[in-house]
């Protein structure tokens, strides 16, 4: 009797024992699980049912035999040692795929040319023909796994990853592998509630392949059946024969067993792309998917309840993750309100915004999604949800907390609306925390919100600062009559480094707001920062009228927003410095909006820092505004204005002209200006004539005005 084949089945991490019940399902009592997959021995029969039916499985892999490898030359010879004859066509096609950890063969390209090299020099020698390389689709793939002193040969059996069922031709920007979605309906013991008729229901089924891979595990349909062609098709020892006598055991399936499965999908390019992978997985009579914002509106459910699953974004390759809160807060509003009865999980790279779902998880799963270590969160959602020993008496305080908050911004609204009016404002400050319990700033642009989260303390959870956020959300909606869409939020943190006016997502959503009679581009989505700084309102007013005549200087210029308002007052010529590209592009832009000419002023890209300490020009007006910290890397040095300011200001008046005057803000909450190192020129602060209504309560920036010695210019607005 011959000896039996050893093989070896590969896997993600944390999925081996799952793939060992799979093995155990069909037949093979000898199986080990090791780290990243599952060994065993047996006939040729057993790795043909694990390709065809493995739902789990990556690769499997037939081994040919193992030695103590020193280094690329021992290599060389261990491969000459294997009769490759017996297993490659010298007229067929090969790959070679290695993975290292040997310590003198460090790198795995290398390796596996002279893995390669070894199998075709042995056939030339002995046929005068040599098999040429297909990476793609080779008739043999050959796998070379190097330790730390040994290597190991593979026949690959598989072919293509067994990930790749065959009918997902297209999907969304971060599709969930078919592998670990058998894996998450696994962990949650989707089978046993397929038999007993509960639905399956996924909330942003995306292109629909936790759909499908539900149908195939209730109906017990081989995630293989469609394939055209396996890797050991093209291997010499292939027993075709036999192979056909059990490739018809995949086609055996009990459609009637699939209970009711329907998917929800906001986009409708994802629909119709889930609609076609149904259709090529011949599943589109069997699944039922929806158009639907699942978040947004209440969903005809199947019944009776089963199992909810789905793979909401997690922001690690969709955007930041805060911005995702207020998704992760709605889907546990969803299941608390519409999943009574229900099994449901999702799954998540990130434990911050799974405590914004707002229930206590029975389960929690490893699993990795490709590199990034996931958890799945499984859940039981009940009839009625009981908040945790240490919230459930601050529900009723939550409760009047908002109340209180609509109130607030009643009160807010009244008052600024008809400032707002009266001085052809369309966008400014709501609220800024003006209640402890909603630490939250509301910035109104013209019909469209900006909440600004700032930081929560450590005490804070993530899931109560979320609950909070919600509130300041579902009150504005209720003042404004808006739509959810219409509310941009953001989290706010202490800028440090090159944070400064950073992007966190990227939408080019851009359009236009007015300001006394003057058009600015802004994009509430794509920054932090949303081009104009509401605060500096009438700081731009005293710009326009000083800049009549005269040479403008505006440092760490931003979007040029005051560059605008001196073309507006006549300045003679402007100097707008920016290190940023992109903001000095939108700064002419702006200035291009309002009918100015840019070629009749300069923009100058370059380190402020450095510009001045080079620049010989004088101007009469210089705005000096720079941010609080920096150490950008198109800096020479880093920028801390607490620490620099003098220097700055007093590099500035260098370039100022002796009737001239320099404007001089900054937004630390923290500064203190020192006045007796400043004390050779006149300086006036001037921060109360640059508030506005919006600001008075608490005050944004500080402003001063400064001279050379002698000079008293009037910086009074009107």
């Amino acid at each position: 009797m011959p000896d039996p084949y050893r093989f070896f089945i590969t896997c993600a991490r944390g999925v081996e024992d799952l793939l060992l019940g799979e093995c155990t399902q069909h037949g093979i009592r000898n199986a080990e699980c090791t780290i990243g997959g599952v060994a065993f021995s047996g006939e040729l029969a057993d790795a043909w049912r694990m390709c065809l039916w493995s739902r789990v499985g990556s690769r499997v892999l037939l081994r040919l035999d193992e030695a103590e490898v020193a280094d690329d030359d021992a290599l060389y010879r261990f491969v000459q040692g294997i009769d490759w004859s017996r297993h490659v066509d010298a007229a067929g096609s090969i790959a070679i795929n290695c993975a290292t950890s040997h310590p003198v063969i460090t790198n795995s390209h290398y390796a596996a040319l002279r893995v390669k090299d070894a199998i075709v020099d042995q056939l030339r020698a002995n046929t005068g023909r040599l098999p040429s390389v297909n990476k793609l689709l080779p008739d043999v793939r050959i796998n070379v796994y190097l330790g730390r002193s040994n290597a190991i040969l593979y026949i690959d059996l598989s072919g293509q990853a067994l990930h790749m069922r065959g009918y997902r031709q297209a999907s969304g920007e971060a599709p969930l592998r078919e592998t670990l979605a058998a894996a998450m309906l696994y962990r949650c013991k989707w089978q046993a509630i397929a038999e007993r008729g509960g639905a399956f229901v996924d909330i942003m089924c995306g292109s629909a392949t936790l759909l499908i891979e539900a149908a195939m595990i209730a109906g017990n349909i081989a995630p293989q059946r469609r394939r055209e062609r396996f890797g050991f098709e093209g291997w010499l020892q292939h027993d075709a024969p036999a192979w056909n006598r059990i490739r018809p055991e995949a086609h055996a399936v009990t459609m009637a067993a699939i209970p009711t499965i329907t998917g929800f999908e906001k986009s409708g390019r994802l629909v119709a792309i889930a609609r076609e992978n149904l259709e090529r997985a011949g599943l589109e009579r069997l699944i039922e998917i929806r158009q639907a914002d699942s978040l947004a509106r209440k969903l005809p459910l199947p019944g009776p309840p089963g199992l909810m699953l789905t793979n909401p974004p997690y922001g690690k390759r969709l955007g930041s993750v805060d911005p995702l809160r207020d998704t992760y807060f709605r889907i546990g509003r969803c299941l608390k309100q519409q999943f009574a009865g229900w099994e449901a999980a999702l799954l998540t790279s990130e434990n911050s915004l799974a405590q914004c779902v707002g229930l206590r998880a029975h389960h929690r799963n490893t699993l990795y999604n490709g590199a990034l270590k996931c958890t799945l969160y499984q859940y039981r959602v009940r009839e009625t949800q009981e908040a945790p020993a240490d919230e459930r008496n601050s529900i009723h305080a939550l409760h009047d907390n908002a109340v209180m908050l609509k109130n607030r911004l009643e009160k807010n609204r009244r008052h600024l609306e008809r400032w707002a009016k009266r001085n052809s404002v369309s966008c400014y400050r709501l609220y800024d925390a003006d209640l402890p319990q909603y630490a939250v700033a509301i910035d109104i642009y013209d019909g469209e919100f900006v909440v600004q989260e700032y930081q929560a303390p450590k005490e804070i959870s993530p899931g109560r600062a979320m609950v909070h956020l919600n509130d300041v959300i579902e009150v504005i909606q209720q003042l404004y009559d808006c739509k959810r869409d219409a509310i941009i939020v953001k989290t706010r943190k202490r800028q440090s480094g090159s944070s400064q006016y950073t992007g966190i997502e990227s939408s080019g959503k851009a359009r236009t707001v007015m300001e006394d009679g003057l058009r600015f581009e802004i994009n509430l989505h794509d920054y932090i920062d949303t081009g104009l700084f509401l605060d500096h309102r009438e700081t731009r007013r005293l710009v326009r009228r000083l800049a009549k005549g005269r040479k403008v200087l505006n440092l760490f210029a931003y979007t040029g927003s005051f560059s605008v308002y001196a073309a507006a007052g006549g300045a003679a010529r402007i100097t707008t410095v920016d290190m940023s590209n992109t903001y000095l592009d939108w700064a002419r832009r702006n200035m291009t909006l309002n009918g100015f000419d840019i070629r009749a002023n300069l923009f100058v890209r370059t380190d402020c820092l450095q510009w001045m300490h080079e620049a010989d020009t004088r101007y009469q007006l210089i705005i000096l505004d720079p941010p609080t910290f920096s150490n950008s890397k198109k800096m020479e040095a880093t920028l801390d204005i607490n620490r620099d300011h003098v220097r700055l200001v007093r590099q500035a008046m260098k370039l100022l002209d002796e009737e001239g005057v320099l404007l001089f803000s900054t937004n630390s909450k923290r500064f203190r200006l020192d006045e007796a190192a400043l004390a050779a020129y006149e300086v006036r602060e001037i921060t109360a004539l640059t508030l506005t209504e919006d600001f008075r309560r608490k005050p944004a920036h500080r402003c001063w005005c400064i001279s050379h010695r002698g000079i008293r210019v009037d910086c009074s607005i009107h």
